[in-house]
């Protein structure tokens, strides 16, 4: 393919990703942000020191409910463990933080199918119970110590218990649903532009080979069977970390690995791998310090490869294995049909949530809310980049000849 055409076909299929999800984005964020603002979260924490079944649970809950974003997740865990969670908890919390929340959900079925929803919902689970129990089996009093001691400033978040019966019935309680939608996307943008638009240009410019050879598909029927699923299940973290993107932003090109053929062990196991990519270990890192983020790291891959081989071996011995039926060509189809009409209702959502935003600023309270860090500088210029990209492609797409 010439340059030219691949970069215009890139765009296009970047964003027809885009076009595909913005509803479910609206959507997904919209239900996170009323969560946020009408559940009472701070009764939540007082009961997460243990490395019991309680505590995990509350921690686990406390995820789902709140948000989706990856850098989010490590920072509100960061504040978990200066109130005195325990380590168990604070991971416990990161998974279903980034793999139990309803906005992931929506993005999954609207590329993926509600098959692999199911499977999500189930694997979080599993892989909450499996880190758990390696957390407690080798965990390492004196290093977590060492990292409690170092976290010495809060991240924010401390907020009182309110009634919630009270707060949804006012414009106060609806202005912070506003500002907790932008507040939101202030904080996925990056990440959601740099995984759509690597997605896009993935589709249309790897060949089908590469796949093949990454996950041992050109092979199947020559091995056997079981070895090339633990192998798809080793490999796709390290595919997923290769790319930086978080776990909004991954969701396309899983459905670029789907369409190609890459096992279900392997599929999921690229979706869960969004907290271990570089940049999120080097965050945890600067939290407490590189051998704990390390450690953090390695209990999580783990958990993430069994939970995918676990997931795979009993979904195909029920006869569930998911089994996608989307392709790249008819995700990121411009067309009048439902996606029109979703879009243009939740562009109007969006637009009313803004308001409400303006609105909460100019009360005077902007400074509420937990301080959450984003993805840096390195990250806030690889999205500009990709917007560049995708405007110039999108210019030769629509105007060949220019």
């Amino acid at each position: 393919m010439e340059p030219l055409s691949a970069l215009a076909e890139g765009s296009r299929t970047a964003l027809g990703f885009f076009w595909k999800s913005g509803w479910a984005f609206v959507l997904g964020y919209f239900i996170s942000a009323m969560i946020q603002a009408f559940v009472p979260k701070a009764r939540l924490t007082r009961h997460m020191g243990d490395p019991d079944a309680g505590s995990i649970s509350l921690a686990a809950l406390f995820g789902a409910i709140s948000s989706s974003c990856s850098f989010a997740a490590l920072s509100a865990a960061r504040a978990l463990v200066l109130k005195g969670a325990h380590f168990v908890a604070a991971v416990a919390f990161m998974f279903a933080s980034t793999n139990l929340v309803i906005e992931l959900g929506i993005l999954i079925f609207v590329f993926l199918g509600w098959e692999f929803v199911v499977a999500e919902l189930v694997g979080g689970v599993v892989m909450i119970v499996i880190s758990a129990t390696f957390i407690r089996l080798t965990y390492p009093e004196s290093w977590l110590e060492a990292a409690r001691e170092r976290v010495e400033e809060a991240a924010g978040g401390n907020e009182d218990d309110f009634d919630w019966k009270e707060r949804v019935t006012t414009a106060e309680g609806w202005r912070r649903v506003g500002h907790n939608f932008v507040s939101e996307w202030g904080m996925v943008w990056e990440e959601i532009l740099i995984g759509f638009t690597v997605a896009g240009f993935v589709a249309v410019l790897v060949p089908d080979s590469w796949w093949g050879a990454i996950f041992l598909l050109e092979l199947q029927g020559d091995w056997p069977q079981w070895l090339i699923v633990v192998e798809n299940a080793l490999v796709a973290p390290f595919v997923a970390a290769a790319t930086f993107i978080g776990s909004m932003g991954n969701i396309p090109l899983a459905t670029v690995l789907s369409a190609n053929g890459v096992l279900f062990a392997g599929i999921m196991g690229f979706i869960y791998s969004d907290l271990v990519v570089p940049p999120l270990v080097a965050v945890n890192a600067r939290y407490y310090g590189w051998k704990v983020a390390l450690y953090i790291a390695g209990i999580m891959y783990v958990s993430m490869v069994l939970t995918a081989l676990l997931l795979h071996t009993g979904f195909g011995a029920l006869g569930m294995t998911p089994e996608s039926q989307r392709v790249v060509e008819e995700v990121t189809r411009f067309q009048i049909d439902y996606t029109f009409w979703l879009n243009l209702v939740t562009t109007l959502v969006a637009g009313w949530l803004f308001w409400l935003h303006r609105r909460f600023l100019a009360t005077g309270m902007g400074g509420d809310g937990m301080d959450m860090p984003g993805g840096g500088v390195v990250k806030r210029s690889a999205a500009w980049i990709a917007v560049s990209v995708v405007i110039l492609g999108t210019v030769l797409w629509l105007v060949p000849s220019a």
